[in-house]
């Protein structure tokens, strides 16, 4: 079981590589339309999809709700899409959303400003200053997502294991480069250990859901570590009851008997309200 993750820039032929690459690895693509699918699945609205798709949310749509229901649907596609393995992530923050997960290997691709312009002009039938403009608008919605989304630089390279210029680089080079890299990268011991934390992931988001979602208890910025030997909540609220009812929806989450410890580190500000 392992996953790629590709981050690429407008013009990059970040979808051309992905699609050579799952053919050289035999591993499923996991796109734009596959998340859609899935998170569509959980009922939320395709409307919805398309004011947070790679682009920094307006100012309206940052005071939304609906801004926290994507962010965590769409860790919850991109989980069930892991847990099922072997498969090539493109855009959409997952090399972020995988980043301190072992055995992801997250690849960046990008090309010199020229050839973009000149493939922008060709893809969109425009002219130049309105591909400079595509290309633009482009990069800084994908640079907005990545750091409201997910606080991270989209295009540091300490965020990534390869970076590849595709300026004059086939996809189907890159493909083999990347496949010869897994190879050496994705271990048996390293997927054993992608496996375990995949899980932890999965236990994590699940406890998430069960809190905030079916028994709404209103935990502002709620989030959930689990690891082998606890659960460990974050968050704000404003009352000691609302925390000691999180504790009581993970421990029914589980069961009614946990084995793990169950440790709450949400702060209680008393002052502060929560707005849905």
């Amino acid at each position: 079981m392992a996953i790629i993750t590709i981050s690429r820039e407008l013009a990059a032929l970040g979808d051309e590589t992905a699609s050579e690459l799952t053919k050289k690895l035999n591993y499923r693509l996991v796109d734009k339309n596959t998340l859609e699918r899935k998170i569509k699945s959980y009922g939320i609205d395709s409307g919805k999809l398309e004011k947070y798709d790679e682009r920094k949310p307006s100012l309206w749509a940052s005071l939304s709700q609906d801004k926290d229901n994507y962010l965590h649907f769409l860790k919850t596609a991109m989980l069930a899409e892991a847990k099922v393995g072997n498969a090539v992530f493109i855009g959409r923050g997952a090399g972020a959303m995988f980043k301190h997960i072992p055995g992801v290997l997250s690849v960046f691709l990008v090309a010199p400003l020229e050839i973009r312009v000149e493939r922008v002009k060709s893809y969109f039938h425009c002219d130049e200053k309105k591909a400079k403009q595509i290309i633009e608008k482009s990069d800084n919605d994908r640079i907005g997502f990545h750091h409201y989304f997910f606080d991270i630089e989209w295009k540091a390279p300490e965020n990534y294991f390869l970076i590849m210029n595709m300026g004059y680089t086939h996809p189907s080079v890159c493909a083999e480069m990347i496949k010869r890299l897994a190879d050496y990268y994705i271990t048996e011991e390293m997927q054993s250990l992608h496996e375990a934390r995949i899980k932890e992931a999965i236990l994590a988001q699940e406890i998430k859901h069960f809190v905030l979602y079916e028994k709404g208890v209103p935990i502002h910025f709620l989030e959930v570590i689990a690891s082998s030997d606890k659960i460990v909540l974050y968050g704000v609220t404003n009352s000691q009851a609302l925390i000691d009812a999180a504790i009581s929806a993970v421990i029914e989450k589980m069961g009614g008997t946990v084995s793990l410890t169950v440790v709450s580190e949400i702060q209680v500000v008393q002052e502060y309200s929560i707005v849905l």
